[in-house]
C-alpha cells in the first residue's frame, strides 16, 4: 500500500537533489534609478497622497524554490518598490544551513550565512523561503527526517527557526530587519507536513513581530489551500499577459511541469541551479505576493 507514496518520495528527492548548489553566492541588484526631474518650463503640484517613503533594502534567502524565483522577485521589488535587492539562495538547503556556526556541516558558506549578510548589507527586510528540507540532504539536520521521525523533525525545525531569527536580530542591531516568512504551496507528497511547516512560520512571525507572505495561497486552488494542483484558472494579470496564461483557450495556466510536481519553473531542471529562464506563472504569483506584503509594510498599511 505504500508503494505509490514511496515512488513519489523518490521522485521529489531526485528533483531536490538535482538542484543542490553549494557554491552559489549573493547577487546584488543595481541601485534604483533616479527619479526624473521636471523641466524648467513644467509646473507640477505636489501629490496629495501620503509622503514618499524610502525604497527598502531586501535580502532574499532560501532553497531551490528561491533559486528559481530570485530573478523575478528582484524585478518585482525593483519595479514596484524601487528596492535595493540582494539574493543568496542555495538549492537543497534548509534553515540550519543559514545559521552561523554550521559552516562545516552546511551547503552554505560562512560568507552567505544570514547573519553575515545582514551585517554587511544592513537590509530592511530578510525574506526567507524554505520548502522545509524533509529528507536529510543537508548535514546540518543531523540525519533528522520527516519520514523517520516527524515530531523530531518539527521540533528541530522550530528550534532552527528561532535560532535563525535570533541571529538575524542580533546581527541587525536595534534597527534590525523585519523577517518575511514565505508560506509554501501544497506539498504533493506529504500535504500535512507543509501545513505544519507553514503554521510554524506563522507562530515564529507572531512571536517576534515579523511578517508572513502567504505566497502558497496564490498557487493553491480557491477554497482548497493545501490541495496540490498542476493547473489553475488564469488570474486577471495572466489573462492580460498571454505569455503567463499557458492555456488561454481553456482559461487555465500551468504551475508545474509534468515531470516536476515541486518546482514552479516551466523549464527543465538542470544539474546546475539557475534562476528560471522562461515565464512561469507560479513563480510570478509567488513573487508578486512577497512584493505586495513588503510594499504594504513599507507604506504602513
Amino acid at each position: 500500500m505504500r508503494k505509490p507514496w514511496i515512488v513519489s518520495v523518490v521522485l521529489a528527492a531526485a528533483l531536490l537533489g538535482a538542484c543542490t548548489d553549494p557554491s552559489s553566492g549573493p547577487v546584488a541588484g543595481p541601485p534604483p534609478a533616479a527619479s526624473p526631474q521636471p523641466s524648467a518650463t513644467t509646473h507640477q503640484r505636489p501629490a496629495a497622497s501620503a509622503p514618499a517613503v524610502a525604497p527598502p533594502t531586501v535580502l532574499y534567502l532560501g532553497d531551490s524554490l528561491a533559486m528559481e524565483s530570485r530573478k523575478v522577485l528582484g524585478e518585482e521589488l525593483r519595479g514596484r518598490l524601487r528596492a535595493r535587492y540582494t539574493s543568496a539562495p542555495h538549492s537543497g538547503t534548509t534553515l540550519c544551513d543559514y545559521l552561523e556556526g554550521s559552516a562545516e556541516r552546511s551547503l552554505v558558506p560562512a560568507s552567505d550565512k544570514a547573519a553575515a549578510l545582514v551585517r554587511s548589507l544592513r537590509p530592511d527586510y530578510v525574506v526567507l523561503q524554505f520548502w522545509g528540507n524533509a529528507w536529510g540532504y543537508t548535514p546540518c539536520m543531523d540525519g533528522i527526517t520527516y519520514d523517520a521521525s516527524p515530531e523530531r523533525y518539527f521540533e528541530r525545525y522550530a528550534a532552527d527557526a528561532r535560532r535563525l531569527t535570533e541571529q538575524i536580530r542580533s546581527a541587525g542591531g536595534s534597527g534590525g530587519p523585519r523577517i518575511v516568512w514565505v508560506l509554501q504551496g501544497p506539498d504533493p507528497v506529504t500535504p500535512d507536513r507543509v501545513r505544519r511547516v507553514n503554521a510554524l512560520y506563522e507562530r515564529r512571525a507572531a512571536g517576534s513581530g515579523d511578517l508572513v507572505a502567504d505566497a502558497g495561497r496564490t498557487v493553491s486552488p480557491a477554497g482548497a489551500r493545501y490541495t496540490w494542483a498542476q493547473y489553475l484558472p488564469c488570474d486577471a494579470y495572466e489573462r492580460a499577459h498571454p505569455d503567463h496564461c499557458t492555456g488561454p483557450g481553456r482559461d487555465r495556466t500551468a504551475l508545474h511541469r509534468d515531470d516536476d510536481p515541486l518546482h514552479f519553473c516551466l523549464a527543465p531542471t538542470t544539474s546546475t541551479p539557475r534562476a528560471c529562464p522562461v515565464p512561469s506563472p507560479g513563480i510570478l504569483r509567488i513573487a508578486r505576493e512577497i512584493t505586495r506584503v513588503i510594499g504594504a509594510h513599507v507604506r504602513g498599511g
